[in-house]
């Protein structure tokens, strides 16, 4: 059997702000929809891509907030309130099995990444959430990543290491930090 292709609205979350307002003029009730074989929602999509514009857009139409979307936006008091009832949390998945270190390595909040890890949070997807952290620039995300033993070669979903990506985007400081711990692109 065929998988059914994701709905229009979870693909233009990652990215098309313009597109998906809309399509939530015409349909509003799409706001919610859940592409299961994924796991994503609109919320979902431009969550795991760090997209905070469409991010908060969503929310304020009503879109639930997740400690992931808390996360990655930077919401330090939502995100402990979110382990605090719910403490499983500290290990919990967004779209695709993205980990919550790696939405929360967009933010660039260590103290929310500590806040996790001191809930439990496991450390192992640290390699992978250092492309979130240079996607942003966030060099103090990135060594604190490092320091937890994050690999600095893990490739993204298009083979790039992150230090390849920082020379890419031009920052320097960023690819010393990363050729410093071993990185190489």
């Amino acid at each position: 059997m065929d998988t059914p292709s994701p709905p229009e609205i979870v693909l233009v979350s990652h990215g098309q702000f313009d597109r998906v307002k809309e399509i939530l003029a015409e349909r509003p009730e799409l706001l919610n929809v859940l592409y299961e074989p994924w796991a994503e929602t609109p919320l979902g999509a431009a969550s795991h891509v760090g997209n905070v514009p469409i991010a908060e857009y969503l929310l304020e139409l009503g879109a639930p907030l997740t400690i992931t979307t808390a996360a990655m936006l930077g919401r330090k008091k939502d995100v402990e309130r979110f382990l605090e009832e719910d403490p499983e949390l500290a290990n919990a998945a967004g779209a695709h099995g993205i980990s919550l270190l790696f939405h929360t390595a967009y933010s660039g909040d260590v103290s929310i990444a500590e806040a996790i890890v001191a809930a439990g949070g496991s450390t192992s997807s640290a390699g992978h959430a250092v492309h979130a952290a240079v996607s942003k620039s966030h060099q103090e995300m990135i060594s604190w990543l490092l320091e937890r033993g994050a690999d600095p070669n893990v490739p993204d979903f298009q083979g790039r290491t992150p230090l390849a990506v920082a020379e890419k985007q031009g920052n320097e400081a960023i690819a010393v930090l990363l050729r410093n711990a071993g990185g190489h692109s």
